[in-house]
């Protein structure tokens, strides 16, 4: 008798193990924000799709990039705005963001800045002196605001995400090593080359001892573009002299870890990272090349891969405006940032700025007044906008590990697909069309039929 009954009990499991194993789950958003990261139910069907309609083919055994995560800048701004909800909203805020839970999107990368980015509350480096005095010996380096805000976030979201990979960017050095003596604009003088590597090297070193170890970072935030406030001008040749006599060097001195990245700019010049990479003693110490999308093609990245096949690729920012549209932005991020960046072979993607207030502050004078963060946090509110949906589509499914596959290309369907650490595959598509899709998608002996509205963007999960 407990033999019949194991036998049934056992019976019963495998009917149920194989009943869900020919489910396929998507997670569907709306142009119209009807549907946003809701969960759907497909079947998978044995034997071979239907040829009249178009198909999706995925194959695992061509693979590419190894993927290090998605996620956003934390700004200083966006740090002091999550630290101002009260400590149970912020802890939920926390996990949501960053946690495991099927509660959470999971975001896995963060983008952090070395001082001030436009999108703090004030423009301040580590080492702020009065006007006409220097200090090459970096007696008074401290990390100054960063103490206030980012770094207790930071702490808080790495026991939450001991995994979490950090990127670190300058937006300008003090201001006493610049030909300009301003925030804005101006070059690195070539006397404090040595100097600003040690300040680099020592902000490295003390975050370290804050628990916090920044995995890669890029040597500067757009630096063909000096408009912005704090900014700095550098040049292909200057980048490559700093990194060959300077950073690359004391690294190797110093034993530092984190990778080095050059550019941190847009598509539109990939002579820059390439003319930087040709350089034989730079490209030693280099990683690889970060890219922004305010200008070109997202394809130019495979340009720069093309160039130098054994450097990496990561995209490291781009910003939704405060008159943007929910579908419009939808469609173009996911396309370019999210489906683009990855098909090009970045092994990351982030969104700039995580969160925002109501007027789209803090930020500096002469900073970003029309960036919209993921979040817009005001009166202990969290609201959450269309760059919250676009990186969760990755994050929540694309996990760190995940290797980018093999997936045909069907006219209309923009497609980009992972093999997942479990093994498992996630499918990204976005309806670029203004009406209805109907497609298949195949992998070996089994397919499912999908309906995507106009518009849509959806993320499949594939046993």
């Amino acid at each position: 008798m407990i033999k019949f009954i194991f036998t049934v009990f056992f019976f019963q499991l495998l009917l149920l193990a194989n009943a869900q194993s020919n489910k396929v789950k998507y997670w569907l958003t709306l142009p119209n924000q009807s549907a946003l990261l809701q969960e759907k139910v497909l079947t998978l069907q044995n034997g071979f799709p239907d040829s009249t309609l178009p198909i999706i083919r995925l194959d695992k055994k061509k693979r590419f990039q190894v993927m290090d995560g998605y996620g956003f800048t934390l700004t200083g701004g966006s740090a002091q705005l999550i630290n101002s909800l009260d400590p149970a909203r912020k802890k939920k805020l926390l996990s949501e963001l960053f946690g495991n839970a099927n509660s959470s999107i999971g975001i896995s990368y963060l983008r952090i800045a070395v001082g001030a980015s436009d999108l703090s509350a004030r423009v301040f480096s580590y080492l702020d002196l009065p006007k006409g005095q220097t200090d090459t010996s970096l007696q008074y380096f401290n990390l100054s605001d960063d103490t206030l805000h980012l770094i207790p976030i930071l702490k808080q979201i790495k026991r939450i995400q001991p995994s979490i990979k950090i990127m670190a960017t300058p937006w300008s050095p003090p201001v006493w090593m610049k030909t300009n003596d301003d925030s804005k604009g101006g070059s690195l003088k070539r006397e404090y080359y040595h100097t600003y590597t040690r300040y680099l090297v020592k902000y490295l070193k003390t975050m370290e001892k804050q628990g916090l170890q920044v995995d890669a970072m890029t040597i500067q935030n757009e630096p063909e573009h000096g408009g912005n406030n704090p900014s700095m001008l550098m040049s292909a040749d200057e980048q490559a002299l700093f990194i060959k006599y300077h950073l690359g060097p004391l690294f190797q001195q110093e034993k530092v870890k984190t990778k080095i990245i050059i550019y941190d700019h847009n598509a539109d010049h990939t002579h820059y990272p390439i003319q930087v990479l040709n350089d034989t003693a730079a490209r030693n110490y280099i990683d690889g090349t970060a890219f922004h999308l305010y200008a070109g093609d997202i394809r130019a990245l495979s340009q720069v891969k093309q160039a130098h096949p054994d450097k990496n690729i990561y995209f490291t920012e781009q910003w939704t405006g405060k008159n943007g549209d929910f579908g419009g932005d939808l469609q173009w991020h996911i396309k370019n940032v999210i489906i683009g960046s990855a098909l090009n072979h970045s092994k990351i993607a982030l969104e700039w700025n995580l969160a925002n207030d109501e007027l789209f502050g803090p930020h500096t004078p002469g900073g970003c007044t029309a960036c919209k963060g993921a979040l817009t946090i005001a009166d202990n509110k969290i609201s959450r906008n269309v760059s919250y949906y676009v990186i969760a589509h990755a994050s929540k499914w694309v996990k760190p590990g995940s290797v980018r596959i093999t997936n045909t290309i069907v006219q209309g369907l923009p497609a980009v697909s992972f093999l997942r650490p479990d093994n498992t595959i996630a499918l990204i598509i976005l309806n670029e069309t203004s009406f209805e899709k109907t497609f298949q998608v195949q992998m070996n002996n089994s397919f499912f039929t999908a309906n995507l509205p106009a518009g849509a963007v959806a993320t499949f999960q594939i046993q």
